[in-house]
């Protein structure tokens, strides 16, 4: 039977989300592409919805913390 793991509701923390065990679909190929143009990038998105996540995501990518 496969594993149950928790959806991350509520999680902020990219660390936290990693070192739990909870679903998490990798998109730090997305984070390598940002970080590689020259352009600016205005990042909107709606209340509760993975801001502060993101950018623990990206202090984690400058940390080169590969695994947790």
């Amino acid at each position: 039977m496969a594993e149950v793991r928790a959806l991350p509701i509520g999680i902020q923390s990219f660390e936290k989300l990693r070192t739990e065990n909870y679903v998490y679909v990798d998109k730090t190929h997305f984070v390598y592409e940002l970080t590689r143009t020259s352009k600016p990038y205005f990042l909107s998105r709606p209340r509760r919805f993975g801001k502060s996540l993101f950018l623990t995501t990206l202090k984690a990518y400058f940390e080169g913390k590969k695994t947790f």
